[in-house]
């Protein structure tokens, strides 16, 4: 699988911004994306996460109510809608695939396929 993450950017405090990952090979429809961030001098962290068949989704309490996380299986693309920004949630988002079709998708170690990585930055 490829990835590619794209729809980072520079936002105030409160405003939102759409993330989205698009992706290539394999059999996209079977496996469980997930949005990741990592915010300089710490470790990466799951966001959200949404099984194959889009009715199933995770979020880490800190961003539970307001982001989205979402998929198209036929544009073979997943999105992370995030609103209500805080200055916290400034990291690079990485979007993920995991390894193996139907996995749970909550741990960091079932995500095989990376994309490059987009910023976001949300100022005070």
């Amino acid at each position: 699988v490829q990835l590619q993450a794209s729809g980072g950017g520079l936002v105030q405090a409160g405003g939102s911004l759409r993330l989205s990952c698009a992706a290539s090979g394999r059999t996209f429809s079977a496996v469980t994306m997930g949005w990741f961030r990592q915010a300089p001098g710490k470790e990466r962290e799951l966001v959200a996460a949404i099984r194959w068949s889009g009715g199933s989704t995770y979020y880490t309490d800190s961003v539970n109510g307001r982001f989205t996380i979402s998929r198209d299986n036929a544009k073979n693309t997943v999105y992370l809608q995030m609103s209500s920004l805080k200055p916290e949630d400034t990291a690079v988002y990485y979007c993920a695939a995991t390894r193996r079709t139907f996995s749970t998708g909550t741990s960091i170690d079932e995500y095989g396929y990376w994309g490059q990585g987009t910023q976001v930055t949300v100022s005070s």
